[in-house]
């Protein structure tokens, strides 16, 4: 792996939700996924009742993580946003994997969570940073 690469395994690994974008019916769509790192492949588990897994197997989608919601608000400060992009496939996750994700959400849209995973193969990563210090003014007051 490129030391890109593994900077973005490492970002990646310190949030647990993100972001799958593709395209569905010709439209393009973003889904909220779990996500977990696994010998370099990032594992997805959504809800299976929108039926996004099945629009992403075998197909090209990126998946994107940043840590912009902890950054406190006057401080020292870098964030970041990492994309994967590469082809997805449908999974049976091993029990190793399942116990990574940790407990599944309850509800979603107001029915029962129903797992569904994918493995995405990375072609190509990308890593950003945004460097800031509390002595920059923010631009806006509360």
């Amino acid at each position: 792996m490129s030391p890109e690469e593994l900077q973005a395994i490492e970002l990646l690994g310190r949030v647990r939700y993100g972001r799958l974008a593709t395209s569905m019916r010709a439209l393009p769509f973003l889904s909220a996924a779990r996500h977990v790192v696994d010998d370099g492949r990032v594992v997805l588990r959504m809800h299976s009742g929108f039926g996004y897994h099945t629009a992403c197997d075998g197909a090209v989608v990126a998946y994107g993580a940043d840590n912009f919601d902890t950054a406190a608000p006057g401080g020292d400060c870098e964030l970041w946003a990492v994309q994967f992009t590469g082809t997805a496939e449908i999974v049976r996750p091993s029990p190793a994997q399942c116990e990574l994700f940790g407990e599944a959400p309850a509800r979603v849209n107001g029915e029962m969570f129903d797992p569904a995973y994918l493995r995405l193969e990375p072609h190509f990563v990308s890593v950003h940073t945004l460097d800031f210090n509390a002595s920059q003014p923010s631009g806006h007051t509360a």
